[in-house]
């Protein structure tokens, strides 16, 4: 499957969102908003679960499918799914198919019960929490980390007081970065990693409690956004209100970069910090470091455009929109042919010609991994007449591989591990070539503490 323009990014794993109401209400339609807000997190298949705390004990009830949120759900088919509580999910696979077995929420049934769990990140001794799970006859459906964590909590829950003690022995068994939701007939439960690489947040609207990725899905169900939930913290929502377990809780923190330079949606505050502020500000340090002479800054759709115009309002040089996008063109082509998938791209994007003819452009986009994406936009923009390109990037080369849930490639595939960028320039048909610094990427958060692993080598453990 070729993705348009996408194929050649780094991508988030997935999406997550709850909402806990005492009344009883049927909550589905509003975890369906929340997801379609997150979407830009995943698009390989999305679902919810639903409990009615006021019905028969352990009656959770499910929808998921492969495709995008409007794709899975349907009039009837959230008409169908009626509670009080549920949590919902999209994904992008880093580990485990595309398939439906790996789509999320799990739904776990076990002595004691039912749960259900959504999950964004990547443990990295997943092999070893299987084989121990294997060891005591679990059998797989999937092949995703998030099953076995689904199987661990069921697991600890037999052999526990409650389901929030399950929670907190699986998540110390647990290596990585992730955010979780689990939902039990009673109580929706989130987790955020000790680091704080994936995001989790809390919202409130009237007597309802919600947890979701970022807080543009808190905007878009009409709520209010409370607090980040807090690196390490186990926090319960139930009829007897919140309550924290911070057991977790450790003194190092290594957020995610990334979410701020391409994850999150622009709209978002993630611990904090603007994410529309950060991409301004990375845009005003590559035009401080990487100063050139020239007509316009155009930035690629829809990665781009905002770190250009921090770089235009620092350079003092117009900003301008080089391409057209067709927002009506299906996210997926299956192109068999290099001519196909060209042919492909034109019809998702386009140049204007007499934005670019005869000037010199400043061309920003958040990374570069293989660099076939920016060199056939490079190629276009010349054949429209463009006199120059030179090619900023709002983060530093990647250099190596994540293992907390960003599908960062190997090595192999990553350009900049075998190439200078002086190289890269010439191999992308870019006049020349600048990458934000890695001691400039504290200063796009505010001196948050961050994980840069991937510039780096240097990894949280």
């Amino acid at each position: 499957m070729y993705n348009l323009l996408s194929d050649d990014k780094v991508h988030e794993e997935c999406g997550v969102f709850g909402i806990f109401s005492p009344e009883s209400d049927n909550v589905a339609s509003d975890i369906y908003y929340g997801l379609c807000s997150l979407q830009h997190r995943g698009q390989e298949s999305a679902g919810i679960a639903i409990c009615d705390t006021y019905g028969p004990k352990g009656n959770i009830t499910s929808h998921k499918d492969m495709g995008l949120v409007s794709e899975v759900f349907h009039k009837d088919t959230l008409a169908a799914l009626k509670g009080n509580i549920g949590i919902g999910h999209v994904r992008y696979s880093t580990t485990g198919g595309s398939c439906i077995e790996n789509a999320q929420p799990f739904v776990s049934s076990y002595s004691k019960g039912t749960l259900a769990l959504v999950h964004n990140g990547n443990l990295r001794n997943t092999g070893a929490l299987r084989k121990s799970l294997e060891d005591d006859g679990a059998l797989f459906h999937g092949t995703s980390d998030s099953e076995v964590i689904a199987y661990l909590i069921a697991k600890k829950r037999t052999r526990t007081a409650t389901i929030e003690e399950a929670v907190y022995l699986t998540c110390g068994l647990m290596e990585g970065g992730y955010a979780l939701i689990v939902m039990s007939p009673r109580k929706i439960i989130g987790v955020r990693d000790p680091f704080g690489l994936k995001p989790l947040c809390l919202g409130k609207r009237g007597n309802q409690y919600l947890l979701a990725s970022e807080s543009c899905a808190l905007t878009a169900t009409g709520a209010t956004f409370v607090r980040d939930v807090v690196p390490g913290e186990i926090i319960t929502i139930s009829e007897d209100g919140i309550s924290s377990n911070f057991d977790l809780k450790q003194k190092k923190q290594a957020h995610c970069i990334f979410e701020y330079i391409y994850f999150a949606r622009l709209d978002s505050v993630m611990d904090n910090v603007s994410v529309y502020k950060s991409r301004i500000r990375a845009g005003e340090l590559l035009a401080k470091a990487y100063p050139v002479d020239a007509d316009l800054v155009v930035g690629v759709p829809e990665s781009g455009i905002t770190a250009a115009v921090g770089y235009a309002q620092y350079s003092g040089i117009p900003f301008g929109l080089a391409f057209y996008k067709n927002s009506y063109v299906g996210r997926t082509f299956i192109k068999p042919t290099q001519k196909e998938r060209e042919s492909a791209v034109h019809m998702k994007l386009n140049v204007l010609p007499d934005v670019v003819k005869g000037k010199n452009l400043v061309l920003i986009d958040d990374s570069i991994v293989r660099g076939t994406t920016i060199a056939g936009l490079i190629a276009l923009l010349k054949k429209a007449g463009a006199k120059s390109v030179h090619v900023r990037i709002s983060s530093p080369p990647f250099l190596y591989p994540c293992y907390y849930g960003t599908d960062v490639p190997s090595n192999k595939e990553l350009i900049a591990s075998s190439h200078t960028p002086e190289e890269i320039a010439k191999a992308i048909g870019a006049d020349s070539l600048g990458y934000l610094r890695v001691e400039d990427l504290e200063k796009l958060v505010d001196g948050l503490p961050i994980c840069k692993a991937c510039f780096n080598n240097e990894y949280p453990v």
